[in-house]
This record gives structure tokens, sequence and C-alpha cells, in this order.
């Protein structure tokens, strides 16, 4: 069907296509980039750890920030729109000595600024509680070695200055998502302890007196992890909890729920208490939390949610590495797909539909759900790209596979 006959079939039902294409060109997505070389980061030479592990050996991984930086430019040049870039603590460019965390600073960042105003990107950036030998036995805020916890207190700060950095330098606000793996594999005999003691950790952390016009502060939950399957100190509850007290914002992220839990359901109740809604999007698969988005139930859900709720107060970034398949694939393929939902979404007569509920008209509004289903939405993402510039197909896949005979396949790992 083309663009035209699909405006036509969704203004008969009170949709106006062109709004739902201005619409969407205006969501940014923070896009990871730790999928770009499975979550390593340029501190040393090992993997991830502390709860997270990324599985395969698909060859062309980023070894440098050069590399990285290229291969981000490269898949934000198959996906529609403006979007931001989300960075971890361990992806900085350190000259000749590795800077410890505790002690990171701007300098560390500078080279992803410039990058970043040359491309017109905005940046996102995560404190890195992880794969690092104070964080080997899983503990970070919640250690009982005091030294232990003051060291990630400083990395803290520090990241919350760093933040502020991208923030004034980018001239738009750096979400800064804080999430510890904190946890114990067995069950623990003290569960209120670690709690105590990372609360105190956090309390040190945001006295720092950061200026919130240029950073904003997220507290992600987590379920369980590999190695804390039993007990995490930053549960859901916990997160809620001391987000609300403080001030900052709680971050929810559809891996870290148990699988037969509606993470959507759970959209509204945050935006109700804390008037913004920081999320990140996911696919859980078992105990696996990360796994390459699939325009599946639960993403679509999320998308209708974050539409209806008005995407101005949520804060949406991708989390998730695969290193089974083409990394840069794997980015489009998520940004796009999370993209799609969206726009579907908005292409939905979300006002109606509304009344039909409201009015008890549950019949008129479950046939009406179902049928837009069938509505021709691939016609209005085909115009969509091709104001953008980009394939709205899957031949955007072709351009990748040159990437990787060009690009990819020439980087050979030590």
């Amino acid at each position: 069907m083309s663009y035209s006959e699909a405006k036509k079939a969704y203004a008969k039902i009170g949709v106006d296509t062109e709004k739902a294409i201005k619409a969407i060109k205006k969501v940014p997505v923070s896009m990871h980039c730790w999928q770009g070389d499975d979550v390593c980061g340029f501190e040393s030479t090992g993997g991830a750890s502390g709860g997270i592990q990324t599985t395969g050996n698909y060859p062309g991984k980023a070894r440098t920030p050069k590399e990285l930086m290229a291969d981000i430019d490269f898949a934000m040049s198959l996906i529609p729109g403006r979007h931001r870039v989300n960075l971890h603590a361990c992806y900085g460019v350190h000259e000749k000595k590795i800077v410890d965390r505790d002690k990171l600073s701007p300098a560390q960042f500078k080279p992803w600024v410039e990058w970043a105003k040359r491309r017109g990107y905005a940046l996102d950036f995560n404190p890195t509680f992880f794969s690092h030998p104070k964080a080997a036995d899983g503990l970070t805020l919640s250690n009982p070695d005091p030294a232990v916890r003051a060291f990630w207190v400083k990395h803290g700060i520090a990241c919350l200055k760093i933040a502020e950095y991208f923030g004034r330098e980018l001239k738009s606000p750096c979400s800064i998502n804080f999430w510890m793996p904190d946890g114990y594999k067995d069950e623990p005999s003290d569960r209120l302890g670690p709690r105590q003691r990372m609360a105190e950790s956090l309390d040190r952390i945001f006295k720092y007196k950061y200026d919130r016009k240029l950073c904003i502060p997220l507290l992600e939950s987590k379920l369980f992890g590999i190695g804390v399957e039993s007990y995490t100190v930053a549960s859901h509850e916990f997160v809620m909890g001391y987000a609300m007290k403080r001030g900052i914002l709680a971050l929810l992220d559809m891996g870290h729920f148990h699988l037969s839990e509606n993470v959507a359901d759970k959209i509204s109740s945050f935006l109700m208490f804390f008037g913004k809604v920081a999320f990140h999007i996911s696919r859980p698969v078992r105990w696996d939390s990360d796994h390459v988005i699939r325009q599946n139930d639960d993403l679509r859900a999320a998308a209708q949610e974050i539409v209806r709720m008005g995407p101005e107060n949520f804060i949406i970034a991708l989390d998730y590495f695969d290193a089974s398949i083409n990394r840069v694939a794997a980015w489009v393929l998520g940004m796009r797909n999370m993209q799609k939902e969206l726009l579907k979404a908005m292409l939905s007569p979300n006002a109606g539909l509304k009344k039909l509920q409201d009015e008890g008209r549950f019949t008129e509004q479950l046939v009406m759900q179902e049928e837009l289903k069938n509505y021709p939405f691939e016609s209005v993402w085909a115009e969509f790209c091709r104001r953008e510039k980009v394939p709205a197909g899957e031949q955007w896949l072709a351009a990748v596979q040159k990437y990787e005979r060009d690009v990819l396949s020439r980087r050979q790992m030590p």
C-alpha cells in the first residue's frame, strides 16, 4: 500500500500520519555503547564481570575508542531520527596510564565530547560498579570493608562531575544511571545490613551538590544476576524507596523483573509519583536479561504506555549485549524496533480507545485493538525512513554486511 493510501486509511479512524511522523522524529533513544565491544571498555583486556556476562565470539568487535566511535557512527547512519549515546565509565580514553575509577575526570572523556559535538549527539553516562578488582567479591557500595565503600563513593562522585561536564559541553542534560550489582549467590543471613550500607554510601555520593540542570541521576534495580542469584542489595523496593526519599528518579529495566511480570504496567505508577520515567529497554530470556530487543508483546506494551503518557515524560535508553551476532546489526535492529513500536503506538487512536474504556464499551475496544494490528503501519514507517534517507526494510543489512567485509573483518584480536 502506498503512503497516500495508508494516510487515508488512518484518517478514517482519526489518526494523522503526518503528525505521527513528526512526533517519532522528536523522540530520542539513548543507544548504549557497550553493545559494540561486549561491555569490555578500555581499561583492560578482560571481559565483563559482576553479575553480567556476554556470550558469543562473533568477529570484529571494537578494540579502541576510535573503532567504537566509527561503529556507532555507522549504526546511526542506518537509524532514522536523532539520538543520544550512552557511555559507561569504563569507556574513558586513557593516554599513557590507566586512571583508576575513583580518580576519573572529564579529561578521560574529552575525546568522546569532541566526537559528540562533531556528530551532533548528546551523551548519557553510567558509573561502572563491576569488572574491577574492588568489585571481585560482588559487593561495592554495600561492602563491609569501609575502604572499599569509600573507593566506590569516590567513583560515584567523580561520575557525577563527568555527567555535569557532558551536560555543560553538549548543552543537553546528561542522565547518569547508578546500577550496582551487589548481592549474594546463596541465601544471606543478613539482608538489612548491606542495604543500610548501600543507602549510607549513596547518601555520601549525593551529598555532592551536582547541578540538576546539567545531570539527572537515576537509580536502577535488578532482580538477580549471575553469581548473585539469591539476593540483590538494590532490589526494586530498595530503589523505589531510596529514590523517592532522595528526590531522584528510579529506573525501570525491562529485563530486571520476573518473566511473568508486565513491566509496562509499572510505568503509570512511576509517572504518577516520580513525574518522569527512566526506562531501559531490554529483553529477558529465562535467566538472562539483555537480549537484543524484538517487536514482541512486551516491547509493544511498553511503547504504547510511553506514547499514551507522553514521550517527553520519558528517558528512553537501550541496554543489551550480544556477541553471537554482528554487533552493529544488533544496534541497528534494536533501535529500529524501538522506533517501530513507538510509531505504531502513535498511529493508534488512543483518545478514542480511552473513551471506549471509560464508557465501558469493551467489545468495541477489543475489536479495535485487534483490527489496528493489521493497519498499514509499514507504509508510514517506509515514508518516515524515506524522509530520513535510510532504508525502510531489511536492505540496511546489506550495508552492515559490506561494513563487516570492509572494516570489521580486518580487526584481529590479540
